[in-house]
């Protein structure tokens, strides 16, 4: 194998080629016949030979690279451009302007004792897309819809940020406390886009890369589905995603392209900032990221619009006749592109243009300093407008702006396209001055000599700053901005749970259809009814949602062009344009980033959603969990289903089905409000407060996780004096001992109540203890309040001192306590530290397995025999019971012996 410097730097598609050169005199020889066939029969003929060569080449199965890609220039021909209808002049005084702002106030917030961080480069580079965009794209809200829907890219946050201080919507002691939004409160501004920090200003989440362009599919997505079934009218809205191209190198950013094109989103337009850099250093040094980009835009059947150049080159190209200059910019390299942004204009007459004399002949009228100024597309406000103008007009796909730009652009030498210019934060005297003067801004020398240097503004009655006024309202206000319109939703009657309440009978179903049949009664309503999202991924009729197919149907933008295999059976599978259920395959992304679109409606346009998203609990919080946290953050609410919950009930499936750990995760998010519910009555308690919490009169920025499992089991009625209030707080008393003399406690969430029953019977009847069972619906939501009381202590100790919730409901119930779940022992050892009494967990800790549920509960010694020997340990230790029972009862109930226990309930629907 030849080494990597033996290889030839061939570029295809954006990709190096990546096949060494054994005989370079043979392919000279190939090359020449190419050209010889150019020269003499013309390109038609060559292409057409070129065409039979690949054909024959997968005859003859070599491998060859499809060519999705096209020529490394604009896609819009100067031609074709259309007329700019801005004041360029005005609007590079705004961006100048725009640009200082941006990199003073990172600067700022690099002075002694205070050094935050931030970030200049990336704004640098993108600042021209977002200006064009402002000034006459980007709609804002003022008009009583949504307007427009605008990911911005995080770490350009400060430019967005020094646009609104022009326009006096942020003031410069806001300015001063960026990234100090507590010591600076309440004039802190968030480091990047925040909306649960700043929830007048941003609306979408997007600093965790990847998750911006996730949620801007899905957000047109949702524009198109809340028109479809008449709740909203999005026709107006657009979604615009800034994203860097370093950026789509994340898997959510390229992972659900397809969804866009398959249901035509012309809706939507990624613009990619190709600053040709990630965070350190070159995206693809040897190859042509925006190459590379068009051909998987292109491959999943998006617009794609190309950006590369400014107006410095159209004479260039204008006079490339043989097609030389084009075939230097297709064969160079991104990595030399980026040596060029920091070179001098002698550097690029030489490597550039120098080996070829058709090239020098383009640029001898040209001084070194037009060289060097060729610029690039993305920093030229026409080209832009053109780019911007196009994808808005383009009907049936997304469109795709792929702009290449220099990161660091206007900072000077020291930062325009350096591989360090992400970290650099802070700005010499030297390097302000240059800036100053490459900006043409009227600051002195001694401005930027004595202290922090200022921030500029041209005065409120200047010309730009009435002309950027001007655009806003044109465009229907300021941008970004989050407003909420959303009225409290009238909830459902009382009788609409009582079917649940009731109970199974002597029917044993699973907690997951208790919470199906509650969610059709509430569907049946007729003021919410219509407003649920139902949302799986590809997973609806394990969960036992199949009976919704026929009436919700399943949301297609095509409807059902097909007979159904199905089609003669009760519940057959049905899409329809208007319909209720989003089914996005198998794509747990793909769902979340549906439930946060639905789940922050409410703001979006004003109209509340309510999204039901059932999943494998164990694909939830594990696979998503970061989308979990844009959700928090987009203030999103809505139902969070962890279906198949626990270690032990899905024993079939094995290890990464084995949930023991979701609950754990669940606790990190402060948005979240865990439940781990045992009984059909307890999820109706929990749905119903959800739906008060969530859109009633003083609706909160939460959403509800509730685990639910596949474990068919009786659930029993409400009980007559049922705890509402312990449901909904964590804990209530669900069995009282009443046989037995020594007294004790045992806990017990989900599917571990039954066991904790049985448990209580064996007690009683084998050991004379006389245990009571309680329901723990939340472990989570009991440590939460327990720490917030602690807290609350901790600052006011002249107050009188709080005693947590759990502590107050147990306290007058002796002990010792034992506590089971199918969850790790993490999960109730939250609440240890407030238990009164001496406190033992259970728990699934481990890997799960495939083995019947017995076996399973057997071995991790969390079944009803386990529990009982718990609790008889925990006897012994306070001196209730003789110690020399603990070995009798584990020899009695073979705890040691795995294949001992009884089986349980086989399978499991859902």
């Amino acid at each position: 194998m030849a080494s990597g410097s033996d290889r030839n730097p061939i570029i295809i598609g954006g990709l190096p080629s990546q096949v060494p050169d054994f005989d370079p005199e043979e392919t000279q020889e190939w090359l020449d016949s190419l050209d010889a066939a150019v020269d003499e029969r013309g390109r038609e003929r060559a292409r057409y030979l070129m065409l039979r060569l690949i054909e024959r080449a997968r005859e003859k199965r070599v491998a060859v690279p499809e060519m999705r890609s096209t020529d490394y220039v604009n896609t819009i021909a100067t031609k074709d451009e259309p007329f700019f209808p801005g004041n360029e002049e005005i609007e590079r005084k705004i961006l100048n302007a725009t640009r200082w702002n941006a990199a003073v106030m990172v600067s700022r917030a690099q002075r002694p004792g205070i050094g935050v961080g931030g970030h200049i480069a990336t704004f640098a580079s993108s600042a021209s897309l977002y200006d064009v965009g402002f000034n006459h794209f980007f709609r804002g809200k003022d008009g009583g819809d949504g307007g427009d829907q605008i990911f911005f890219q995080g770490h350009a946050s400060p430019g967005i940020y020094a646009r609104a201080f022009l326009l006096d919507r942020l003031s410069e002691q806001r300015l001063d406390a960026f990234r100090q939004e507590k010591s600076k409160a309440p004039y802190g501004l968030s480091s990047y886009p925040h909306p649960r920090l700043m929830p007048d200003f941003w609306e979408f989440p997007t600093v965790s890369m990847g998750l911006g362009p996730l949620g801007a599919i899905f957000q047109a997505r949702m524009n198109r589905y809340m028109e479809a079934r008449g709740i909203a009218d999005t026709s107006a809205s657009h979604v615009w995603a800034f994203l860097g191209d370093g950026e789509m190198d994340e898997p959510e950013s390229l992972g659900q392209l397809s969804i866009a094109a398959r249901e035509g989103l012309d809706n939507l337009t990624f613009v990619v900032n190709c600053n040709l850099q990630r965070l350190d250093g070159p995206v693809r040094g040897n190859g042509k990221i925006i190459q590379e980009l068009e051909s998987q835009f292109r491959g999943a059947g998006w617009n794609v619009i190309k950006l590369v150049w400014d107006r410095s080159w159209d004479p260039l190209l204008a006079q490339d006749r043989d097609g030389v200059l084009v075939n230097r910019l297709n064969t160079t390299p991104d990595g030399q592109f980026q040596t060029y942004a920091t070179e001098t204009g002698s550097y690029i007459r030489d490597h550039f243009f120098g080996d070829d004399h058709r090239l020098r002949a383009m640029v001898e009228g040209m001084t070194d300093a037009q060289i060097l100024h060729l610029g690039r597309g993305g920093h030229d406000h026409k080209k832009i407008f053109a780019a911007f103008s196009a994808a808005k007009a383009h009907a049936g796909q997304p469109t795709v702006i792929l702009a290449q730009t220099v990161k660091g652009w206007t900072l000077g030498p020291n930062f325009e396209g350096r591989n360090a210019t992400h970290q650099m934060k802070k700005l010499t005297v030297g390097d302000l001055k240059g800036f100053r003067d490459r900006l043409h801004l009227p600051i002195s020398d001694k401005e930027l000599e004595d202290g922090a240097p200022p921030y500029y503004h041209p005065g409120r009655n200047s010309e730009e700053i009435q002309y950027m006024h001007d655009r806003r309202k044109g465009l229907g206000g300021y941008v970004p901005t989050r407003v909420v319109r959303a009225k409290p939703l009238q909830l459902p009657e009382e009788k609409t749970y009582a079917s649940v309440k009731k109970g199974s009978g002597q029917q044993s179903i699973a907690t997951t259809m208790a919470f199906v049949r509650l969610l059709k009664d509430l569907m049946r309503d007729k003021e919410i009814g219509k407003r649920f999202v139902l949302i799986a991924p590809d997973e609806y009729r394990t969960f036992g949602m199949d009976s919704f197919f026929p009436s919700a149907k399943i949301y297609n933008p095509l409807g059902q062009q097909y007979e159904s295999v199905d089609r003669d059976l009760l519940l057959a599978y049905k899409e329809s344009p208007t319909g209720q259920m989003l089914h996005d395959g198998i794509s747990e992304a793909g769902c979340t980033a549906s439930l946060i679109a639905a789940g922050s409606a409410y703001a979006t346009h004003g109209e509340p959603l309510i999204p039901v998203y059932v999943f494998y609990s164990m694909f939830g919080f594990q696979r998503t969990g970061d989308q979990f946290w844009q959700m928090a953050d987009q203030l999103a609410r809505g139902f969070v289903l962890g279906a198949t919950a626990g270690r032990t009930t899905l024993t079939g499936e094995g290890l990464q089905h084995a949930d023991g750990h979701s609950q754990l995760l669940a606790s990190t998010n402060p948005g979240c409000v865990a439940y781990d519910p045992a009984y059909g009555f307890e999820i109706a308690h929990i749905v119903q407060d959800g739906l008060r919490r969530m859109y009633g009169p003083d609706a909160e920025d939460v959403f509800y996780y509730l685990t639910v499992y596949n474990e068919p089991i009786q659930h029993p009625a409400e009980p007559a004096n049922v705890d509402v209030d312990g449901i909904l707080k964590g804990v209530h008393r669900f069995s009282e001992g009443t046989s037995g003399s020594i007294p004790a406690q045992i806990l017990a969430s989900g599917v571990a109540v039954p066991w904790a029953l049985e448990a209580q019977r064996i007690l009683a009847a084998d050991w004379n203890v006389r245990a009571d069972v309680w329901s723990a619906t939340s472990w989570n939501e009991l440590r939460r309040e327990a720490v917030e009381v602690e807290r609350h202590n901790l600052l006011h100790p002249e107050e009188e001192q709080r005693v947590p919730y759990v502590t107050r409901k147990l306290s007058g119930s002796e002990g010792p306590f034992v506590a089971v779940s199918d969850w790790m022992r993490s999960v109730p050892d939250q609440i240890a530290r407030w238990v009164p009494g001496t406190y033992q967990s259970l728990g699934a800790d481990g890997f799960g397995f495939a083995d019947t549920r017995g076996a399973a509960r057997r071995f991790f010694h969390i079944d009803a025999q386990s529990i009982v020997v718990a609790v008889l340990t925990e006897l012994a230790r306070e001196g209730k019971v003789d110690r020399s029972v603990l070995k009798q009862a584990i020899d009695r109930y073979q705890l040691l012996e795995v294949a001992a226990a009884d089986p349980g309930a086989a399978g499991g629907d859902a």
